[in-house]
Order: C-alpha cells, then structure tokens, then sequence
C-alpha cells in the first residue's frame, strides 16, 4: 500500500492508497518539536484503528511545507515501515510546468494540486485549497502553474479575532442562519464564514478576468473546511476533499513507485 502524507502548518493529512482507491485518511495536529518516535507511535495507532499494518505499507511519499516536521516525520514512516519517504516538491521531475518566476519557492501542496487538477480534470481549472491559508491554485489543461492568490485561512482569521480581542469568545466555524447577529458569536460567525465566501468568489472572478485563454476555468474547492464554505459559494463548482492525497499518489506513480 501507499502512504501518502501531507504536512501542513496546521495540521498533517494522511491517506492510505490500494492502488487509486483511498482505504483510509486521517488528520493529526502538526506539532514541531513532537519526535520521530513519538510520531512512529502516532501512525502505528493510526494504521492498526483502520485494521493495518505498518509491514502493509510498500512505498510513502510526502509534500511538505514545515521542514523541521518532514525530517522527523519521514523518520517515523521509515521507522514504522520501514520504507524511506519520498519528498515531493518544486525539484521534483514530475509532469508539469511552474510557470512562475520564482519556480522553486511554490509550495509542496501546490505543486501536487497542479498534478492533481491536471490529471482529473483535463482543463484549465482555479484549485481554491482552505488550509491554515486560503489558496488559489490556476492551472492550465497542459499542466502549467502560472500563479494564483495566497489569502488568510479561514481558521487563522478566526483565530487571530478571538485571541487579539479579549472581548469576544471563540466560536465554532459554522455559517449562522442570518447575517445579521444577534448574538456576539453569531456575529463573528457571520463575518468569519460569510466573509470567506465572499472572499473567494470575488477572487475567483478576479482571476476568470485576467486568465490568459478563453477557457473558462473549472473551480474546485479541497482542504478541510472546503465542504463548509462551498455550500454558500457561487464560484464553487466541485469539491474534493483529498486532492492533494490523489496528487501525492499520481506523483508516486510517475516516480515509478510500487505498492
């Protein structure tokens, strides 16, 4: 089997693969300083819940944009199973174009997005990715990059309110009934969700205006809170929730791995 992982600044996404078929996924807390074999433990429970085993696991790639978390991550997956992870990224020789000027400063996420997008969809298409940052993704028929929009995420927004405004409490990021408060949750509510939703639409018809061909670009929305947001978008075409995961197992298989 293929061990997919993703490590974000929030939290770390993995995905168990039977050849293109996901058998398990899971989401745990990205925490810097945890050790190889404190993770070593965490993906041996992880896997043994869904009924595997770390001797299942043939081959394990990584996209990562915390690189002191990848080191001692791809320990832990060596560790465990015994197979030493493969980290994709900018360098990686894969079957796309970043068509940006700065090539190797595109995050890992998005570079498996770009394969992704390219390989489930066939046309051009704006991948919008609600991680720690809300991210646009604008990627070509071809497989060609060519830049996109990096905004605050939708739970860091909420966040940095509740921690710099001693005065209003957190809130569990779910789109109120009204727009209008009545309740002071109900009001940061609105603001956080409603304004992420304008957000992206906006930007999405920003970017429709500028893209550089007649096509218009597919949207599809992935990342954790893509499902939540997406109801109330207009822009929003499709969600997929694990594109990244279907990136990393694409990459594998141009990199020849088996599992």
């Amino acid at each position: 089997m293929l061990l997919a992982v993703d490590i974000g600044n929030t939290e770390i996404t993995l995905g168990l693969f039977a050849g293109e078929r996901i058998e398990a996924n899971w989401r745990l807390t990205t925490v810097a300083n945890r050790t190889p074999d404190e993770w070593t433990v965490a993906l041996t429970a992880y896997l043994a819940q869904a009924g595997r085993s770390t001797h299942e696991v043939r081959a394990a790639v990584i996209a990562s944009v915390v690189p002191p978390v990848t080191e001692w991550f791809s320990a832990a997956v060596q560790q465990a199973c015994g197979v030493a992870p493969i980290e994709i990224g900018p360098r990686t020789a894969l079957p796309l174009v970043l068509d940006v000027e700065e090539p190797l400063t595109v995050g890992a996420d998005r570079v498996v997005n770009t394969l992704a997008a390219t390989a489930l969809y066939g046309r051009d298409t704006i991948v919008v990715d609600f991680g720690t940052a809300t991210t646009f993704d604008c990627i070509t028929r071809d497989g060609r990059f060519i830049g996109g929009v990096i905004a605050p995420g939708v739970r860091t927004a909420a966040d940095q309110l509740t921690r710099r405004t001693s005065m209003l409490p957190a809130t569990d990021l779910v789109a109120p009934a009204r727009v209008i408060g009545r309740r002071t949750d109900e009001c940061i509510r609105a603001g956080v969700m409603f304004g992420t939703v304008e957000l992206v639409d906006g930007i999405v018809r920003r970017i429709k205006a500028e893209w550089p061909n007649p096509e218009t670009p597919h949207v599809v929305a992935t990342g954790g809170l893509a499902s939540v947001i997406a109801p109330y978008s207009v822009e929003i075409e499709a969600v997929e929730p694990q594109l990244t995961l279907h990136g990393l197992r694409i990459a594998a298989t141009h990199l020849d791995l088996t599992w």
